[in-house]
């Protein structure tokens, strides 16, 4: 019996683990709201992309001075940028979000990010996420910080954060509920219906209380996204998710909001952006995954349709990349750069922030493109006009946003 019971214990431990969620989350998943909500979705480009070359600084003479074989032509050229306003525009391998850019439904904000200097990838990563630049103790994320002030009745379930990720990233650990799974097809216990049925039996007979209100919750959120799953179709015409692990992120995003599970964060992530070397312009490394991040976000907005009125994503990077290129055709660690604003409330159709300009005396270390906008301003306006936080000092503590300081964002 000792036996059995261990063997239960670790077994079913390990299928829990499976799921990608800590079982102490899962008691609300059940008693999730069937009403719509205000979603955000954040997307982390994690490797720091290249701003000037995801949006454009064609009218600045200086940004093809500093970059003469990388640089991404001029509107109208072969290969040249998407233009947005006679100033900046698009990396043509964005072409999804030029349309949404005509309809007012996108919108950027540049030479923005952290004020934190670092250079280094995994201390800018985890200032973002924590919210917190230049404090290394902080222990949770500012994503959950935000969730932790809306818990009450009406803010309730599992579902209300989910990543879409392999592992819960910085930003949504902390003391709320927070769900990570790389796929909502995959979340069940391995080796099938009959395996699942067994592991459930035996948390319902645990004489252990704890465990067995946990088990059952568990199995509980399991059939939850298994009837997500089912409940078809899973994406609206027209809209064609690239077959990447990003494109099948926010497929599965809209997938929840369309199930109206409670969704109010969502996250997903996309690598691959420390383009030191051979990084290209119009073709390449970066324009591959730009083009992956303009086809997945295109069709998450043809995907929801009517319902991004009710969705905001905002994407971000833990830094910028030099304004000149190197010696390898490449670009590194660098200070300021853009971030990707879209969805219903958006007021689209126009670059944010103020432009430093690029010339070597308006540069940051006579290197980098300055920050004129903190990137917790542009959180903090979309939680607060989207989400409704009222009190942003818990979320970013130490940061002091006043709505006079925002920027117009959102309607």
């Amino acid at each position: 019996m000792r036996e059995n019971r261990r063997v239960f214990v670790k077994q079913g431990a390990v299928a829990l683990l499976s799921l990608g969620f800590a079982p102490h989350f899962l008691a609300r998943a059940v008693a999730a709201t069937t009403r719509r909500r205000k979603v955000v979705v954040v997307v982390f480009q994690r490797g720091a992309v290249d701003g000037l070359n995801m949006v454009v600084p064609h009218g600045d003479g200086e940004y093809y001075a500093a970059r003469p074989t990388i640089a991404i032509a001029r509107p109208g050229s072969t290969g040249g940028a998407l233009d947005l306003d006679g100033h900046f525009g698009l990396h043509p391998r964005l072409e999804p979000l030029h349309g949404l850019y005509s309809r007012g439904q996108f919108a950027v904000v540049h030479a923005c990010g952290s004020p934190d200097p670092t250079r280094s990838h995994f201390d800018a990563q985890d200032y973002m996420e924590t919210g917190t630049p230049g404090v290394k103790s902080t222990q949770d994320g500012w994503l959950n910080r935000v969730m932790a002030q809306r818990h009450d009745a009406e803010h309730a379930g599992a579902m209300r954060a989910v990543a879409l990720s392999p592992q819960l990233p910085r930003m949504l650990q902390g003391h709320a509920p927070a769900l990570a799974m790389s796929s909502i097809e995959r979340m069940g216990v391995a080796g099938g219906a009959r395996t699942g049925d067994a592991f459930e039996a035996q948390y319902a007979a645990a004489a252990d209380q704890v465990l067995r209100q946990t088990g059952q919750e568990a199995f509980d959120a399991m059939r939850t996204l298994r009837a997500v799953e089912a409940r078809g179709p899973r994406t609206a015409a027209g809209a064609a998710y690239p077959r990447t692990p990003f494109g099948n992120a926010l497929r599965q995003v809209a997938q929840l909001v369309k199930a109206d599970v409670g969704l109010e964060v969502a996250y997903a992530e996309i690598g691959g952006w420390d383009t030191h070397v051979n990084q290209g312009g119009a073709d390449g490394q970066l324009a591959l995954r730009l083009s992956d991040v303009g086809r997945s976000l295109g069709a998450l907005v043809t995907d929801l349709g009517t319902q991004m009125q009710d969705v905001v994503v905002v994407t971000m990077s833990e830094f910028g990349r030099t304004i000149a290129e190197n010696g390898t055709r490449g670009t590194d660690h660098g200070h300021g750069n853009a971030m990707l604003v879209l969805g219903g409330p958006v007021r689209g159709g126009r670059v944010f922030g103020r432009w430093p300009g690029l010339t070597r005396e308006q540069r940051v270390d006579g290197r980098d493109l300055a920050i004129t906008t903190d990137f917790r301003d542009v959180f903090s306006e979309v939680l607060a006009l989207h989400l409704g936080v009222d009190d942003l000092r818990p979320v970013f503590p130490g940061h002091a946003w006043q709505p006079s300081r925002r920027l117009g964002l959102l309607a």
